[in-house]
């Protein structure tokens, strides 16, 4: 969606009907108010329930209810309804220009029926509604990574070599090859557990980080005797403790700087990957050396179009994604909130 799309969408969605109620709640109310003050009463009521919607839409219910924290969201709740409607009454006896109107210990009653408990109504109908949207969403959500994980195993199916013969066939050849070949055991090796990580281990929803590290090593091993002119580094932090994250997310950009590495003569070549995991945010950076001017775009195999996908269906708002595609090098920097 281009930046004019989204505008005109948030205008509909978001300052229309706060026009439209501010039109109805001064063509029905403006005969209540001093002359000439209508408009501006009807402002303040419209921004001050605007207000008291969004605080509750988009920071309570997210970082509090969500979160599961229902007393601490209900004390909240309660105090931001009493202290924006203290504060509207405060302006209108600013803007009405009559003594006592901001007194509480008077009409005590009145005035919480009069803002209070209407405030408190309006403002939960439309949190009722934000978690209405939300709900609808997290199902069609879920619709679309059940309607993806199906499509996937089914390629996964049709392109799928008996795994017993795979690794039996594997088995043999490490027999044959000589004992003291030691390199070629170990490359043998190494991609036998890239295939078991591959047949077995992916099978979950989620994998230890541990897990998916050890199968970028061994990928990473593999594509190092393939690219001897290649200065290759992964390097990750001493806070990395171990946390689910979905299998085979990271590797498509690790083929991609593979696949696209540059071939320079007089200058260095490399891939450089930095892991980092602080305050429950696991960072994946990872940069390539490329050929001026050639696209390293993420075009085969799974494509970036499809990592960002999952991404979007996987984490939903809990992720980081930024690529720079410069002239001479690729840059993917990957932030997810693994406590999602």
């Amino acid at each position: 969606m281009n930046s004019r799309n989204f505008i005109i969408k948030y205008k509909l969605q978001h300052i229309l009907p706060w026009l439209l109620l501010y039109a109805g709640w001064h063509y029905f109310r403006y005969q209540d108010y001093p002359a000439a003050t209508g408009p501006w009463i009807t402002f303040i009521k419209v921004a001050d329930l605007a207000m008291m919607v969004y605080l509750t839409n988009y920071l309570l219910i997210p970082r509090l209810l969500y979160r599961k924290k229902y007393i601490l969201f209900i004390i909240v709740f309660i105090a931001l309804i009493f202290c924006c409607s203290i504060f509207k009454m405060y302006i209108e006896e600013k803007l009405f220009g009559t003594p006592g109107f901001f007194e509480l210990t008077t009409r005590l009653k009145s005035r919480i029926y009069d803002n209070v408990i209407p405030h408190f109504l309006l403002v939960s109908t439309g949190a009722a509604i934000k978690l209405l949207i939300d709900y609808a969403r997290t199902q069609k959500r879920m619709g679309d990574l059940s309607k993806e994980k199906a499509e996937t195993e089914l390629q996964f199916l049709k392109s799928q070599i008996n795994p017993h013969f795979l690794f039996n066939s594997l088995n043999s050849i490490y027999f044959l090859i000589d004992k003291q070949n030691t390199d070629a055991r170990k490359t043998l090796l190494q991609f036998s557990d890239l295939l078991r990580y591959q047949l077995y281990d992916c099978n979950a929803a989620t994998i230890e980080i541990e897990k998916e590290l050890a199968y970028l090593k061994d990928y990473i091993n593999l594509q190092q005797l393939r690219n001897n002119n290649c200065e290759i580094t992964l390097k990750e932090n001493s806070q990395m403790n171990s946390f689910p994250i979905t299998p085979l997310l990271l590797i498509p950009f690790v083929e991609n700087a593979f696949k696209h590495i540059s071939h320079h003569v007089n200058k260095k070549n490399y891939v450089h990957i930095l892991l980092n995991y602080h305050n429950n945010v696991f960072g994946f950076n990872i940069i390539n050396s490329k050929d001026n001017q050639k696209s390293t775009e993420l075009q085969s195999g799974i494509g970036l179009a499809n990592v960002k996908r999952r991404l979007e269906l996987i984490y939903p708002g809990h992720h980081q994604l930024t690529v720079k595609d410069k002239e001479e090098t690729y840059t993917v920097q990957l932030d997810l909130d693994v406590t999602y």
